[in-house]
């Protein structure tokens, strides 16, 4: 079923055509990435199907009943309420339920005040009704289900009472991208929402997409996110708008097969235009071949013309040769960072040295971009110092960079106030590399696009890059194949890189080292993104069978056991029986009820794609039925075996801190 049909959309702004006779559907449980360039038009038409913005041409219709979520790169949300509220109440209907009890409600105290009995009968039977009606509804809409998804994006319990108001841009947006997943519309349209979240929340937001069993249109500028949620691309490209079945890697792999099969088939045409040609040159002259000179004629009329696929300018750059630097380029000696009674960093010792390329990851707030930036002497550290090694010269990417350029002037005149030694033809070099050609240099920056001011703040960068970098979130705003083209760039660039994000396989290609900060200390892990994570899953083994090793350890370094050891081992093996293992056997018992569960839903979905089941009414309502039925059975079953799972290691945990004081 059809949830948005464009037919023939056309759209023209500021001189561009957006789209041109735009033709596509986007159906029922569709998982659509939607891709391009920056300033191609991605957020223009998430806009269109937001019912935001009008078209010029065509037409745009969607499904009468269907409910639409939207989460744009920039939200705007003002303070006055509190943050659990502003999530619960954000479904359709909820305020409106209320008001209609408190109706009833006030006919039911009317009516007994006046003796009617059967006008009391009449608003107590509504009044029950409603009732039910507000039951059902905050079983869907539960304040559990609410709480569970603020948890995953990051928010603390003592976040949940707070207003709005005090809550920063990246926060509040991540309020509002809660309030959506609340509701769970029909149809959610997510701008880049992966931007303001730090990784344990996109691992959890990947999860909850995952198991998302409606329809949404995803941009996103992480090739691994968006390769494990999408089973659909569509894509702005040259020749118009696009749909390719599957992944990002699918749609590559689609449109390299069809610009081998176009040339082909151009290779083919050209050889037979040829040959038709040949006749027509050698016999055009002789009577006896006329007929057939001018039958070959009309053939090279009709054939074909085979447009091949016109390749895309992308962002190209490589960094310029840095000056060597001596072997530690930034030192720190307990440096401490406070913002009043918060202490976000604390005694932090670390050493980079040259050619380090060092990936800070960690939750929002853990002090990632505070550390970089008095490591860039962009802020002032509470205690401590910081030693810059040897002919060290730094460049420093924030994370605001973009928005903070000056809107007044123009590509070129802002770029060129950070060269104070470079020539005109560098200038217009580097920002040729950023795509910005003769008439795009003379561009006011307030008129760009998120993802081209973030490229203008790139080529300030590349003017004068030094030999440590440090960049603060240099993907965000970009698209996806520019962050591609970027950290190729970063991967030539010969100098010592630091940098935050978010971006999985950013970090996978570029990182020699990884530093965790949390609770005000770094933790260094030497080696690439891979082995830092074999290295948290080994950590986090099962705790039961962390004990079962230590508890091996011993009798390998002396077999001869006392009865007292083995007394206590006993008695640990009868606590984690009587503790662990209901919990144990209730998980396993969930898993097996989840994958019957999954067969059904699968038998079923099966079933209602067989055209003959809606020949029989009967049929078809007993098969929706038990789609219906077994869906919820095993979103409460999926909800419930993750409640369980976290009682089972809170347990563990608690077991082993008993035994461990014993």
């Amino acid at each position: 079923m059809s949830l948005v049909v464009f037919n023939e959309v056309g759209l023209t702004l500021g001189g561009k055509a957006i789209l041109n006779e735009a033709s596509f559907r986007v159906a029922d449980k569709d998982r659509i990435g939607l891709i391009g360039p920056n300033g191609s038009g991605k957020t223009t038409l998430m806009r269109v199907l937001a019912a935001q913005q009008q078209i010029d041409a065509g037409d745009v219709s969607t499904r009468r009943d269907m409910r639409l979520g939207y989460l744009p790169q920039d939200v705007s949300v003002e303070g006055g309420k509190e943050l659990f509220a502003f999530v619960r109440d954000s479904v359709p209907g909820r305020a409106e339920l209320a008001l209609k009890v408190d109706a009833a409600q006030a006919e039911l105290d009317r009516a007994s005040a006046a003796g009617d009995e059967d006008a009391m009968m009449a608003a107590a039977q509504l009044t029950m009704d409603l009732h039910e009606e507000v039951t059902l509804f905050d079983t869907f809409y539960s304040d559990h289900e609410a709480k569970r998804i603020l948890d995953g994006l990051g928010f603390s319990q003592g976040d949940l009472e707070r207003d709005l108001g005090e809550f920063s841009g990246g926060w509040k947006m991540r309020a509002v991208l809660g309030a959506l997943l609340f509701q769970r519309p029909d149809l959610l349209l997510l701008d880049e929402p992966t931007n303001h979240l730090d990784m344990p929340s996109v691992a959890w937001f990947g999860t909850f997409l995952k198991r998302y069993d409606r329809a949404f249109v995803l941009i996103s500028h992480d090739r691994e996110f968006l390769n494990e949620q999408i089973d659909r691309v569509v894509s702005f490209e040259v020749e118009g708008l696009r749909s390719y079945k599957g992944d990002y890697e699918a749609y590559r792999k689609q449109r390299a097969e069809e610009q081998v099969l176009l040339e082909a088939r151009s290779k083919n045409l050209e050889k037979e235009k040829e040959h038709l040609q040949a006749f027509i040159t050698r016999f055009r002259a002789k009577a006896s071949k006329a007929a057939q000179v001018q039958s070959r004629v009309k053939q090279l009329a009709k054939l074909e013309k085979v447009e091949l696929h016109q390749e895309r300018a992308v962002m190209r750059f490589r960094f310029p040769p840095s000056e060597r630097t001596g072997k530690v380029v930034i030192e720190t000696d307990a440096i401490a960072k406070s913002y009043g009674d918060l202490k976000v960093l604390e005694g932090v010792d670390l050493h980079v040295k040259r050619g380090d390329r060092i990936a800070l990851i960690g939750v929002n707030g853990a002090g990632k971009t505070t550390l970089l930036k008095i490591m860039g002497g962009e802020l002032e550290q509470t205690a401590g110092a910081v030693k810059l090694g040897h002919k060290v010269k730094l460049g420093y990417y924030a994370q605001h960079h973009a928005d903070s350029l000056r809107k007044d002037r123009t590509v070129y005149d802002e770029v060129s106030s950070c060269a104070k030694e470079a020539t005109h033809q560098q200038i217009r070099t580097i920002l040729g590399a950023m795509l910005f050609g003769d008439r795009e240099v003379d561009k006011l920056v307030g008129v760009l696009s998120g993802g081209e001011r973030a490229r203008v703040a790139l080529a300030q960068l590349l003017i004068d890059p030094g030999n440590v970098l440090l960049m603060d979130e240099p993907t965000n705003h970009l698209d996806l194949e520019s962050s591609e083209r970027l950290a190729e760039a970063l991967q030539t660039y010969d100098g010592s890189l630091l940098f935050v994000s978010h971006n999985r396989g950013f970090i996978r290609r570029l990182a020699n080292k990884i530093w965790f900060v949390a609770e005000g200390k770094v933790e260094e892990y030497p080696g690439t993104f891979d082995e830092y994570l074999e290295a948290c899953a080994r950590r986090g083994e099962s705790t039961q069978a962390g004990t079962q090793a230590k508890a091996s350890e011993a009798p390998r370094r002396d077999q001869k056991k006392s009865k007292g050891r083995k007394r206590a081992e006993a008695d640990a093996r009868k606590l984690r029986k009587k503790k662990i293992g209901p919990l144990t056997r209730r998980v396993a018992e969930l898993e097996k009820k989840i994958a019957r569960l999954e067969a059904e839903q699968k038998e079923s979905e099966q079933q209602l794609a067989d055209p003959q089941v809606y020949e029989d009414a009967e049929a078809q309502a007993r098969v929706s039925k038990a789609f219906s039925r077994t869906a919820v059975e095993l979103e409460v079953a999926l909800d419930t075996w993750a409640e369980v799972q976290e009682q089972l290691e809170k347990a563990t945990r608690e077991v082993e801190a008993e035994l461990a004081e014993g």
